[in-house]
């Protein structure tokens, strides 16, 4: 194994290197120690801990923790509350129809979540096993050898200024080098999406494409709260151009975790999916259960939507892709964290496979590919890859075919086409803007206040993690042609058109909001502003969410 790449860098050797540790990323390294105790496995986990940047609604399957750890009710695992009863309802802006609930939403035998805590918890479980887990240390860079394969990442430099001078607190990052690399980031990962580009991951696949989560965990009034009870919407309050709705679930202590989700696929530059959110808590259905309860916390994440045709090629030399990075939700069941735990476990097996006859570093594991074709993970993908992109055509359409493919179990000749969200977005010329209510500060909130309940920090003094390609676009382009959607499709305030002292539009990073979502790296409608990692453990510390 060569030096640093970098010879200011200590560098440390594994036999694999996980990147993200969330579910997806914590199952491989389990898996990986239980079927070969001898491997030298890491975890490198950009939040402040385990779990700080997990957020999802959550309903979980346990099929893949079962498989993984079968004893995990006798080990502890935070699993508290069964699902028992599901609603679903279309609404207006006034009232509020029952609908069947599609047979992919049924929860029998599912648990009511905190994503975080089942992290945490299995984070706990690697650990026992002799997995090293690193939190608070961002994967920065991809570590290539001379032939173009990957042989690693590095963590971020500390003690860089804002203007990208080291300062007196300096510290280089540190390289991590291994025989596999397991890219587990999540949404939209920012090393990930560089690695489709150098190796062409997605020749054969369509785009991603993908929605905003926005979540708020709620203590309500114990005579309103049902333990279990788990409540979807579509309709109201976006129009029927635009995929998204809501979820409500009831979980113990009289918590209630209540969302919404937004395609970002939407048209309209007006739109925003986080005053959506606001607005859907009024309704005359929904207001009620929040009466006399009280906000928790608050959070937002963007999540794959694109299903099994937005697949792409999941080995190259060196590494793999597993979870959401690769895309392995389904949409149609509102879940993924299943999916992601067997793509772990998949890829764990194909790895200690290929490390007992490769020795090189940067070869590439072309077993995991096959492997994860014949997965349980892959025909349940199969199945539902035409319902998301039935919604192309509006809300009615896409619940009809939603119906037929239910129907058909999938088995239709055809597979529908997914398309880039940032194209979709019309000129603000063509779109009528939309007048939002102003928070009520009880039950609605703005932006600013949201953010300070996701215990976002940043360091205040470092390079801004949200990087414009040409800081022309914004005032240019986006501000005049689009009025400027940053400012909306932004959870957290980040975005902000001010005015210069003579009145002319300024383009305004408030980079410390950050939430880490990454919509601005997907909705940006001039592909110009690139997420990339901040300082090791900066970001939201979500709690229970």
């Amino acid at each position: 194994m060569p030096d640093s790449i970098r010879p200011d860098r200590e560098n440390m050797e594994y036999d694999v290197v996980i990147v993200g540790g969330g579910p997806s990323g914590l199952a491989c390294a389990i898996r990986l120690k239980q079927l070969d105790e001898l491997l030298n496995v890491c975890v490198l986990e950009k939040g402040s801990e385990i779990g700080a940047h997990l957020l999802s609604g959550a309903v979980f399957e346990t099929r893949a923790l079962d498989e993984l750890l079968p004893n995990w009710k006798k080990q502890g695992a935070p699993l508290k509350t069964q699902a028992t009863k599901d609603k679903f309802l279309f609404l207006t802006k006034n009232k509020a129809y029952p609908f069947p609930t599609p047979p992919q939403m049924h929860n029998k035998g599912n648990y009511i979540i905190s994503l975080g805590n089942l992290a945490r918890w299995l984070g706990e479980q690697a650990e026992a096993l002799g997995i090293e887990i690193f939190p608070g240390f961002a994967a920065s860079e991809v570590l290539y050898n001379g032939d173009g394969a990957v042989i690693g990442v590095a963590t971020g430099d500390m003690g860089v200024d804002a203007s990208g001078n080291k300062t007196e607190a300096f510290e280089p990052g540190m390289e991590l080098h291994s025989r596999q690399t397991v890219f587990a980031e999540g949404c939209h990962g920012s090393l990930t999406k560089t690695l489709i580009q150098k190796y062409d991951l997605r020749s054969e696949s369509d785009p991603q494409t993908y929605g905003l989560g926005i979540k708020e965990l709620w203590e309500i009034d114990p005579a309103k709260h049902e333990a279990g009870k788990t409540l979807h919407t579509i309709g109201w309050p976006v129009d029927n151009k635009t995929y998204g709705g809501s979820w409500i679930y009831h979980l113990e202590d009289n918590l209630v975790s209540v969302g919404y989700v937004v395609g970002l696929d939407y048209e309209n530059p007006y739109l925003s999916p986080y005053e959506e959110m606001q607005r859907f808590k009024t309704h005359p259905a929904i207001r009620d259960l929040f009466d006399g309860g009280r906000r928790v916390s608050y959070g937002a994440r963007a999540l794959v939507e694109g299903g099994f045709q937005s697949i792409p090629k999941l080995s190259f030399s060196g590494g793999i892709l597993i979870g959401d990075t690769a895309g392995f939700l389904n949409v149609p069941k509102i879940k993924g964290n299943h999916t992601a735990m067997k793509s772990g476990m998949v890829a764990a097996e194909s790895i200690a496979r290929h490390l007992q006859t490769a020795e090189d570093f940067g070869s590439e594991c072309a077993g995991y590919q096959q492997a994860m074709e014949g997965s349980w993970v892959w025909g349940e993908l199969k199945k539902v890859r035409n319902i998301r992109p039935g919604f192309h055509k509006g809300l009615w359409f896409g619940l009809f075919n939603a119906m037929y493919e239910t129907i058909t179990l999938g088995l239709s000749p055809w597979t529908l086409k997914n398309h880039t969200d940032h194209a979709q977005m019309k000129k603000a010329a063509e779109c009528a803007p939309i007048e939002y209510p102003k928070p009520d500060g009880v039950l609605t909130f703005d932006r600013l206040t949201s953010v300070s309940f996701s215990n976002t920090n940043h360091g205040e003094d470092q390079l801004v993690h949200l990087q414009l390609i040409d800081p022309a676009v914004p005032t240019g382009v986006n501000y005049t042609e689009y009025a400027g959607p940053s400012q909306r499709f932004c959870p957290a305030g980040v975005y902000e058109f001010v005015t210069d002292e003579v009145g002319n539009p300024k383009f305004q990073i408030n980079s410390q909001n950050c939430v880490h979502c990454k919509t601005c790296d997907i909705k940006d409608p001039s592909q110009n502003i690139n997420w990339v990692t901040p300082q090791g453990g900066d970001g939201p510390n979500y709690p229970n969410m």
